[in-house]
Order: structure tokens, then sequence, then C-alpha cells
């Protein structure tokens, strides 16, 4: 993949900063060689090249419920419903990447723009790493990497290279943050038909959500091995990290002024320096006239976030330009999505309007874990080389008093409601 546009100087992390700077000394090196004259043969074949490319998504959602917002993903300041009937802004996204080739030597910059939980389409990094081959089968990275963890882990963002309008949110959604700062190391090895690449990573990442709230992973470890063999692919993966957020951050420091039954809910619910695993698995099998694809996943949080189980699956038929689909995603909760919190018995009366308050506050974070099943059904029509139009209708429905994952929802919403959702997009790549 390769993407995008001009965008901001603003100050950048470490590792973005050298991901960045290899550009241009790399661009530099391959000048400097060039001009010696010597080798001319390997200087020819280690010249630099340069390749840019690029994608996006017009789109626009229907939503029918009126009291919380449709979205693609939690980051995202609104979306459809409450917010507005139809927006743009569930799946709409602009992309450009630059590549760089050099011999062994190897560098990508991806900068992308979509709604972020301020409300602006602000430019952000999304890549930015150098890359070594180190033999054939064996490659080192360093920088802004995209996290790989689910089939379409490289090109989530990139709605062309789907079927469906965007990938399964009760699935992908759980892992919203799409890239780390760190390095990986990636050896493919073959056996008989079959190619398998191995990959291990370590980083972190700090992404501020809306004013003075940010979310930091650091520690984050993980290995994921892929598989393909004639139509069929398939990517085992596994991550840890220790996760810290402000979210909720008011609502445990109030508890903590009620002695240890407070200290030890602010404890368990918290969401600082816990430790986050994740697992997931998938395959996609794709001969040509027809596909299907499955993934499944588990993620641990210990905090807030809970626990959940994820899973979708799919398949369509091409017809020419036409490939109509359908779909079936579910993501359900183990363990507490409710709390009776505080103990009021015994408190004094205004002690104890605080405590329910606190309590009510508690209890609107756990509803955000997600419970929910989707159904899918939509069209895609490659009406161009590089550009495809897609339809899609999902049925959601959200239970056991969660929200599932929808946005924006106000403390008189009410779950296991239907919610209606139609979408339509425009997807290009170039």
């Amino acid at each position: 993949m390769t993407y995008q546009f001009s965008f901001p100087c603003y100050a950048l992390p470490a590792a973005l900063r050298g991901g960045v700077l290899a550009l241009g000394l790399m661009a530099a090196v391959g000048r400097a060689v060039a001009a010696t004259g010597e080798a001319a043969a390997a200087d020819a074949a280690a010249a630099p090249a340069w390749k840019f490319s690029g994608f996006g998504t017009l789109g626009a959602v229907y939503a029918s419920v009126r009291n919380a917002d449709f979205s693609s993903t939690i980051l995202r300041a609104n979306g459809a419903g409450r917010s507005e009937a139809w927006s743009p802004d569930v799946d709409s996204r602009l992309g450009a990447q630059l590549d760089l080739s050099l011999g062994r030597w190897s560098a990508v910059l991806q900068v992308m723009s979509e709604q972020n939980m301020e409300g602006s389409y602000r430019p952000r990094v999304e890549w930015a790493n150098v890359k070594y081959q180190a033999t054939p089968d064996l490659a080192l990275r360093v920088g802004r990497i995209a996290l790989p963890v689910f089939l379409a882990a490289d090109s989530r963002k990139v709605g062309y290279t789907m079927a469906w309008v965007r990938p399964p949110v009760e699935v992908y959604g759980g892992l919203p943050i799409s890239s780390s700062d760190g390095l990986d190391a990636t050896w493919r090895w073959g056996a008989g038909d079959t190619r398998h690449a191995t990959q291990a990573f370590f980083g972190r990442t700090d992404t501020r959500l809306f004013d003075d709230r940010r979310v930091e992973a650091h520690g984050i470890a993980g290995l994921s091995h892929s598989i393909e063999r004639g139509a069929l692919s398939a990517r085992l993966s596994a991550l840890t990290a220790h996760l810290t957020t402000g979210i909720g951050e008011e609502v445990f420091t109030a508890m903590r002024a009620f002695g240890p039954q407070g200290v030890a809910l602010a404890e368990r619910y918290a969401i600082e320096h816990k430790r986050v695993s994740m697992a997931s698995a998938g395959f996609s099998y794709d001969p040509g006239q027809w596909f299907l694809n499955a993934e499944a996943g588990h993620t641990h949080t210990h905090s807030l976030l809970g626990r959940t189980t994820t899973m979708y699956a799919g398949g369509g038929y091409r017809f020419a330009s036409l490939t109509p689909y359908l779909g079936f995603a579910k993501v359900r909760a183990h363990g507490a999505t409710r709390d009776p919190g505080l103990a009021l018995a015994g408190l004094p009366a205004r002690a104890r309007a605080t405590a329910a308050a606190l309590n009510a506050g508690l209890n609107i974070y756990l509803g955000t874990i997600p419970i929910q099943t989707t159904l899918s059904t939509g069209l895609r029509w490659d009406l161009a080389t590089n550009a495809a139009l897609k339809l899609q209708y999902d049925r959601l429905r959200p239970t056991d008093g969660s929200r599932g994952t929808l946005i924006n929802t106000p403390s008189s919403f009410r779950s296991g409601e239907t919610v209606h959702v139609a979408s339509a997009a425009l997807d290009f790549v170039f």
C-alpha cells in the first residue's frame, strides 16, 4: 500500500522523526553512492526507487437510532444517529504513502486524515519506519509500524481492498489503535507449497484522544504468524501490553475518598498501568469466483474495559464487476457489565447521594463493554480499475445492558433495541 498529501509539521516522537528523517537520509546516501561511480552495476541495482500512492473513501451512513451514534470506531467524535441521521464521518478518510527502496534498505511514510475524537480531520502519521532486509528471508524494521493482529492489519483503513464497507466493528473495534512505535522482525520460510511468515514485535503508543485525555500503551509485545497456501491464507496473533488512560478517572478519584471499598473498586476498574492481553485467529479462502473470511479473538483488559470474545464470518460471490456478500459478527462479554458499587447503607444523606451518583457513573462506563450481534448484507460494484462503489445494510442489536459498539449514548439509553444502518461508500486507490 502507499498514500497521501501535504500536512503541517507537528512535533513527533523520536521513533517517527527517525522514520521521516530516514527518507531524506537514504535519498542522500543514494545520491552519494551514485556519484562515486564505483561498482556501477551494483550501484545501479541499489539506485533509490520512490513510489507514491494513495487511497480514500467517500462515505455516507444512516442509522435509525436517535439516542446513540453508530460509528466504525470508538475513536470518533460522532457518527450516524443521534448527532445526525446521515453522517459522512463514519467511513470517510484520505491517505497517502511514500515508499523508498535502496537495495537492502527501504522506508515508508504513511499519512492519513479521518475524523478524530475532537471532530477534526487533522492529518496524522500512521506509518513511518525503516526496513533492513538482512537476508532474503529476514527483515528488520524500526519506527511506527502497523500492529499485525488481524487478517487486514496492513489494509484495515483501505476500503478498496475489502468487499464490505468497513471491517466488522465487533472484531476490529476491539483494537482501535492500529500502529505502535517500536521495532519488529519478520522471518519468511516455506514448507512445500505453503509459505510462512513469523513476526515478533515490540513497541509503545501514546495517542491523544481529546482535551487532556490520552491513551498510553507501553511494553507492547507479541507474535504473529501468517500462512499462505494457494487460495487459503490465515493468521494467528497474540500480544500483551500495559494500558493507561484517564477514562473514568474522575469517578475513581472520588470513589477512593470512600475508604477501603472505594479504593478496592478503583483498583479493580481504573485503567492505570493495567495489563491487556489479546489473541486472534482468522482465515480467508478466495479461489477467485467466491470468497469466505472468518476471524475470532479474545481480549482481557483487567480493567473497566472488561473481557470479551469476538467473531465474524462473511462471504460473497463475484458476478463480473458485481459482488453481493453476507456477513455475521458477534461480541460478547465475560464477567461483570454492572456492579453494585459503593455500599449505601449507613452513609449520611449527602454522602449517600454522592455514592449513588458514583455508582451510576461506574455502571455507565461498564455499559460500554460491548455485547452485540450484527447481520450484514451488501453489494460491491467495481466501476473502474481503481474504484469501487458499495451499498451495505447492517442490522445490529446491543443486549444485556450494553451499548454495544455505539457511541455518544446518554444515561437514558436502553439496551436491546434493534438498530438499522444503511451505508454507501466510494472507495478508491491511486
